[in-house]
C-alpha cells in the first residue's frame, strides 16, 4: 500500500515491530488522534474518537485479549527513533515532559524522573510513550472571527472546552486567520507563546502547523514570562497563549491588555460558571476583561460552538 508523508512522519519513530502492524492495519492518520505505548501492557490508539487496541496480528479491536503488548525493546527502540539515537540533545524538551517531532507531532514521556537541587533534571528508564498526532483543520475558525472583531480591532477572547474539546485547534486557526487576514480584517502581528508546542508546533524552530504570515513565536516558554518578552521585543497587536489559570498567567495578561494589545487565550471548562469558579480566572470575569467567550461542545462534533457569550455575559450565537 502507498504510504503519505503524513503516514511515515509518524510510522519512522515506531519501532519495526509495531510499524509493521500499523501499516497491516490500513488505519487513516487523518481520524488517528494518539497512540499509548506503556511497557507490558496493550498498544492503545484514539481513533475516530475512540479507544482501540492494535490487534498483534495487525488490526484495530475493542478486544483486550487480542492485543499487541508492548515490549521493554519496542520501548527502546522508539526512543531512539524519536531522538535520531541522542536523546541527550533533547535533554532539555525531555526535562519538560514531550519532544516535538516533524510534522508538529508532540511525543509524551514518563519514566523514572531525575531531581537536582528541587528541580527536575531528567527522565531516565522511560517506560511510557504518548503520541498525540497534529490536525490542522483550516477553516473552522472562519464562523467565529465575525463575534471577536470590532471595528477592525480584535476584542479580548477567552475560548472554553473540556480537554480534548477543540480548544487548541480553534485557537491555531483563529491565529492563522488574524495573521493572514480574511474578508473584513485585515491582517495583524500575532505573537504566540507555545509553552506545549502545540500551536505552532515548532520542529527545530520552523512552525509546522501553518499559524499565517504575521505570526511570531515563543516555543516552549512558560507562559507569563513569553508574554512579557513578546510585548517588550516582537509588539504584537495580538497575544495568543493556550491553557492558562496560574496567578502568574492572569497577572501577565492583565499587562498585556494595560499595553494595548489583544489577547487570546484558551481554559479548560464546560461553560462560564466552571471559569468563574476558579479563583485565578474569576477577577478577570467580575471586571469584564474578556470581550467574548467561545465555549466549545461536542453536540456537532469535537471542536464545534455551543456558546459564544459577551463580557456581560449575553449570549450572542449558539449550536454552530
Amino acid at each position: 500500500m502507498d504510504i503519505t508523508l503524513q503516514d511515515n512522519r509518524v510510522l519512522k519513530i515506531l519501532s519495526m515491530k509495531i510499524r509493521n502492524l500499523m501499516i497491516k492495519s490500513i488505519i487513516d492518520y487523518e481520524r488517528l488522534t494518539e497512540l499509548r505505548l506503556r511497557i507490558n501492557e496493550p498498544l492503545i490508539l484514539k481513533y475516530d474518537n475512540r479507544e482501540f487496541f492494535l490487534g498483534r496480528v495487525g488490526y484495530l479491536t475493542e478486544k483486550k485479549e487480542e492485543a499487541y503488548i508492548v515490549s521493554a525493546e519496542d520501548i527502546r527502540d522508539t526512543v531512539e527513533y524519536i531522538s535520531n539515537y541522542s536523546l541527550y540533545a533533547y535533554e532539555d524538551e525531555v526535562r519538560q515532559g514531550f519532544i516535538t517531532i516533524s510534522g508538529g507531532h508532540r511525543v509524551g514521556l514518563a519514566g523514572k524522573v531525575t531531581i537536582d537541587a528541587g528541580k527536575i533534571k531528567n527522565v531516565k528508564y522511560i517506560t511510557f510513550i504518548n503520541i498525540r498526532l497534529s490536525h490542522e483543520v483550516k477553516g473552522c475558525a472562519k464562523k467565529v472571527i465575525p463575534y471577536i472583531v470590532k471595528d477592525g480591532k480584535i476584542l479580548h477572547t477567552l475560548i472554553i472546552s473540556p480537554p480534548g474539546g477543540g480548544k487548541t485547534t480553534m485557537l491555531r486557526d483563529i491565529v492563522r486567520l488574524v495573521s493572514d487576514g480574511t474578508e473584513g480584517l485585515k491582517g495583524k502581528t500575532v505573537g504566540v507563546v507555545d509553552e506545549r508546542s502545540e500551536i505552532a508546533a515548532c520542529y527545530m524552530g520552523a512552525p509546522q502547523n501553518d499559524v499565517g504570515i504575521r505570526t511570531d513565536i515563543l516555543d516552549c516558554c512558560p507562559k507569563a514570562e513569553g508574554m512579557l518578552m513578546l510585548i517588550r521585543s516582537m509588539s504584537p497587536n495580538v497575544i495568543a497563549v493556550d491553557e492558562i489559570g496560574s496567578r502568574e498567567d492572569i497577572d501577565a495578561i492583565s499587562y498585556v491588555i494595560n499595553c494595548g494589545c489583544s489577547i487570546i487565550a484558551t481554559v479548560h471548562g464546560n461553560s462560564i460558571d466552571d471559569i468563574r469558579n476558579k479563583p485565578g480566572l474569576r477577577k478577570l470575569v467580575q471586571e469584564r476583561v474578556f470581550e467574548r467567550y467561545i465555549v466549545l461542545g461536542r453536540k456537532n462534533g469535537v471542536g464545534s460552538v455551543s456558546d459564544i457569550f459577551d463580557e456581560r455575559g449575553n449570549r450572542l450565537a449558539y449550536d454552530f
